[in-house]
């Protein structure tokens, strides 16, 4: 029964990032502008978040509220993950670049000036950010103490949980009510399906692009610290290809929120069964081959080659996603 509490309180820790950095790249894309450079505003996200973490271990103030500093620390991922993201925008928006060759400048960038600035704040040689271990969530956060065995309901809960997964859930529920709800959300997508229509009835088109990539970057940013701490190890410069995961599951959710949160959990899924594959007695062991822990950690990248070869045909991206707007062509 732990083993099973485990499984589904990894899934839903490792599904955050993915949600949210999905519905970044869904904003981006039903504005019109590719934003393959997810992977990078995470590490920037991540970058920023945690440097503010690993100085406020120092504060007394973080240290007598920490999960009011931990709550600063994802509006700062956020925000320097929108910072990030508007040299997408402006290349892709203003100078009308290729913006898969803009994302993937952008995913080069970033790791590389990670690095860099960790260096110059740590010393050289000092790659690892380490992140306070008083950012989870505990039991006594709630005022309740904590049993010497845990039963499910407290493996499940209090094992891996950070102000991130509410924050995420709260952010699902917002993406689907801005999308389908409101005007902005109506003319973003307009502006992805048919820009030439949504600029004759007065929708300016470059400023709803630069809301979709902005926005993108936001929650971008906010994933990058959740992946860091979903993993647990601190922050070195890397998100591991989530963020190219985090497009599968986008594309695999047909760029619909509720769409991408299912698709999330799936792909998270698969990413725990790797690492606990020897603690689950029904999966066969691969005893006889060598290196065989390494199988299991494939899963996830199989399942999603193996889930793109097989609704690709049937995703429908919007029509004009990827097609730089010029007014003079309608």
């Amino acid at each position: 029964m732990s083993v099973f509490a485990s499984i589904l309180s990894g899934t839903i820790i490792f599904a955050v990032p993915l949600i949210l950095v999905a519905l970044g790249g869904m904003f981006s894309e039903r504005s019109g502008t590719i934003n393959i450079a997810l992977e990078g505003i995470m590490i920037i996200g991540a970058l920023c978040a945690c440097l503010f973490l690993s100085a406020s271990n120092d504060m007394a103030w973080a240290l007598k509220n920490p999960q009011l500093a931990v709550f600063v620390a994802i509006l700062i991922a956020g925000a320097s993950g929108l910072i990030f993201s508007l040299l997408l925008a402006f290349a892709s928006i203003n100078l009308k670049a290729d913006q898969t060759i803009g994302g993937t400048a952008l995913n080069m960038m970033a790791p590389a000036l990670a690095i860099v600035v960790t260096w110059a704040i740590q010393g050289a040689g000092q790659t690892t950010i380490n992140i306070p271990s008083w950012i989870r969530i505990t039991q006594a956060d709630f005022g309740l103490t904590q049993s010497a065995t845990q039963g499910f309901f407290e493996s499940l809960t209090f094992n891996s949980f950070y102000l991130t997964t509410p924050i995420a859930i709260i952010l699902l529920i917002v993406s689907v009510i801005i999308l389908y709800k409101t005007k902005f959300g109506l003319r973003l997508r307009s502006c992805g399906e048919h820009p030439q229509a949504a600029d004759s009835v007065g929708i300016n088109v470059y400023k709803t692009r630069y809301a979709g990539v902005a926005i993108s970057g936001f929650l971008g940013g906010i994933g990058g610290l959740a992946f860091t701490v979903a993993v647990g190890s601190g922050f070195q410069s890397s998100v591991a290809g989530y963020g190219f995961l985090a497009l599968a599951v986008m594309i695999f959710g047909n760029w619909k929120p509720l769409r991408i949160a299912g698709a999330a959990l799936l792909f998270a899924l698969f990413k725990v069964i790797g690492p606990m594959a020897g603690s689950i007695p029904f999966l066969p062991s691969f005893s006889k081959i060598k290196a065989a822990e390494y199988i299991y950690l494939m899963l996830p990248y199989i399942v999603t080659m193996i889930v793109l070869a097989f609704t690709s045909k049937k995703s429908r991206a919007p029509k004009a996603e990827g097609i730089p707007y010029d007014k003079s062509s309608r």
